[in-house]
């Protein structure tokens, strides 16, 4: 099981990063739902997989493998703090939340060293006997504090963190009972409930087995209570899966903007609203995702970047100088439509045109689809008939 969900988990984490690469508070999601999964199976091949060979891999690169880790932490906290402040960048104190993997990293690379015929003989009595990592002393650290501190100190230190992210969380909700969020974005509040419920559920089960293992025989009896293992792969299972039941998560939590910013942004001059009045909230609201309508129409106009074939919703952003998740949250919940259908909209739309300038005489269908902005013939072609209801070629026929 733990095998299965470990991979099952890097597999849904590497498909988060790729699809939220741009967005960075998403990719602090994701690297903990990877980093996570990482671990899972870390412990998976020590205790259960039997195999000298890769417990002997782990042994061989342990400083690389995995002191990365103990950024499981504060990759859940600087994507709580971001969602929440809707500011992703990190700080110049945030270099000291490295110190807890710095540290591990140091104190394993003398272990990393040793010849591989002595890794390998340590791994062979590992898989042999599991009772014997209880003994082996694999780091520096296991020479200063007792071995089951150093085992459960990376379940600790996502414990500290995962508390510190609840009190943000909590505070937030006390601080903002008039929420200053864009309205439709509510959903989010319970998004984190849920992340940092499935993770508690997780740690308060699996920190006092690591250490009860230790008193009995180390991992003969580690995840080994049956009410407590399905406890932990519930919550574990729940903190792997929940992502993907709200796709939405990914586009963050957009804050309405402050007037003077707004102005800013879109040249729009917007009358203040005050911060305790919900209905004026709602009122600057309305105004802000109007300014950002007006903002894409003059922009599609005047400059034209769908004609551009790298044109997307970040490079789009950008040119209007709207943050990317608050233009996804435009598009998703007033417009109702991705932008990619906004943007191939106004493509079709300038093929029509040329098409009706008789241009269809002059070159191909296809290079009329190029100029305006298409990639490629299926696109032009798939596209157009989504718009129109008939092919380009139909189109053209019919302006002749």
């Amino acid at each position: 099981m733990l095998a299965f969900l470990s991979i099952f988990g890097i597999f849904l984490s590497l498909i988060l990063l790729y699809y939220s690469r741009r967005m960075h508070s998403s990719v602090y999601l994701s690297l903990f739902f990877l980093f996570s999964s990482l671990y899972v199976l870390y412990q998976y091949i020590l205790l259960y997989s039997k195999s000298a060979t890769l417990i002997s891999v782990l042994l061989l690169n342990l400083a690389l493998e995995v002191s990365p880790l103990y950024l499981i932490g504060p990759l859940l906290y600087w994507y709580v703090r971001s969602v929440l402040t809707d500011d992703s960048r990190l700080r110049r104190s945030d270099i000291w939340h490295f110190l807890p993997m710095a540290i591990y990293f140091t104190a394993a690379l003398p272990v990393s060293f040793l010849p591989w015929s002595e890794k390998l003989e340590l791994a062979r009595r590992a898989a042999e006997d599991t009772s014997f990592l209880g003994q082996y002393q694999a780091t520096i650290l296991t020479r200063i504090f007792p071995q089951s501190w150093v085992f459960a100190s990376r379940l600790m230190l996502i414990m500290g963190y995962a508390i510190w992210s609840l009190y943000l969380f909590l505070s937030y909700l006390k601080k903002n009972k008039i929420s200053e969020v864009l309205s439709k974005q509510q959903f989010m509040k319970k998004w984190i409930s849920c992340l940092l419920g499935f993770l508690l559920l997780v740690l308060v089960t699996q920190i006092p087995m690591i250490f009860k293992s230790f008193e009995i025989h180390f991992a003969n009896y580690y995840l080994a209570l049956k009410i407590v293992q399905g406890i932990s792969t519930t919550g574990l299972i729940g903190l792997l899966v929940s992502p993907f039941f709200f796709p939405s998560i990914l586009y963050g939590l957009p804050r309405v903007p402050h007037p003077a910013q707004t102005s800013q942004t879109v040249g729009t001059e917007v009358q203040q609203s005050p911060k305790t009045s919900r209905p004026a909230n709602n009122s600057f609201e309305t105004e802000y995702l109007r300014t950002i309508e007006q903002e894409a129409m003059r922009c599609m106009k005047e400059h034209k970047p769908y004609l551009d074939p790298d044109c997307n919703l970040f490079t789009f952003s950008k040119l209007i100088e709207v943050p990317a998740h608050h233009l996804a949250y435009y598009f998703r919940e007033v417009k109702g439509q991705r932008f990619n259908d906004y943007r191939n909209e106004w493509r079709v739309n300038h093929a029509k045109a040329l098409i009706q300038e008789g241009k269809a005489n002059e070159i191909t269908l296809e290079a009329i689809g190029l100029q305006s902005g298409f990639s490629s013939r299926n696109a032009f072609i798939t596209d157009f008939k989504k718009v129109e209801g008939v092919s380009p070629g139909a189109f053209a026929s019919r302006c002749n």
